[in-house]
């Protein structure tokens, strides 16, 4: 199916366009930063994970659709950069920085990060359009079974990216850990993350 020297190359490839600075890094930086280690790790363990369904669409050929079709993206765009702003608009809300947490309510919150990055991966049409164009680089058609190698690139993608996420999301955190007993810096964090979010859902909806 996929050679080692087929499978490292790619992987290689990954790390490196996943390490570079992007919209996905900066909104796990951010959230790490004003909320904490759990919360950043959480949110970026949801934005690995939301590639998933960029694999999914770009086995079944679904992408291909959205890029032959300049409605749907701009719709899919608009989508996307409204949840971003809506985001941003809730960190600027924010009474405050990272607190610890022990009751149920923190897991709550938890899961409703990681939510809130997987959804916002998901509904970004840029890596719709990347996993349309870097996927099938990779693939080799002699091979056989085309659909299946695409599914496990993006799977390995979604893999190298949860470690890396994760490791931001952490370091990040020990940040927001640090002004976890300073209100007001973590306060403005929070604004500082928002802003991020914000600006990052007009960029993504003014795109051309």
């Amino acid at each position: 199916m996929l050679s080692p020297e087929q499978l490292l190359a790619f992987l290689l490839v990954a790390l490196a366009i996943t390490a570079s600075p992007g919209p996905d890094n900066l909104m796990v930086l951010g959230m790490g930063m004003s909320k904490g280690r759990k919360p950043g790790m959480a949110f970026g363990l949801g934005c690995a994970l939301g590639c998933l369904s960029h694999t999914a669409l770009a086995v079944a050929g679904v992408s291909a659709l959205v890029a032959a079709s300049p409605t749907a993206l701009t719709v899919l765009r608009w989508a996307g950069g409204l949840y971003l702003v809506w985001l941003g608009v809730q960190s600027l809300r924010s009474q405050g920085g990272a607190r610890a947490r022990t009751d149920t309510s923190a897991e709550h919150s938890l899961r409703a990060l990681f939510l809130r990055g997987m959804l916002a991966n998901a509904i970004n049409p840029k890596v719709v359009m990347f996993f349309l164009a870097f996927l099938p680089q990779f693939v080799q058609p002699a091979q056989g079974q085309v659909g299946l190698q695409l599914a496990v690139l993006g799977v390995v993608f979604t893999a190298q990216a949860a470690v890396l996420f994760g490791l931001l999301g952490y370091f990040a955190g020990t940040v927001g850990g640090w002004l976890n007993q300073r209100p007001q810096a973590g306060l403005w964090l929070d604004r500082l993350a928002g802003l991020v979010f914000i600006g990052l859902g007009l960029r993504l909806m003014l795109a051309r």
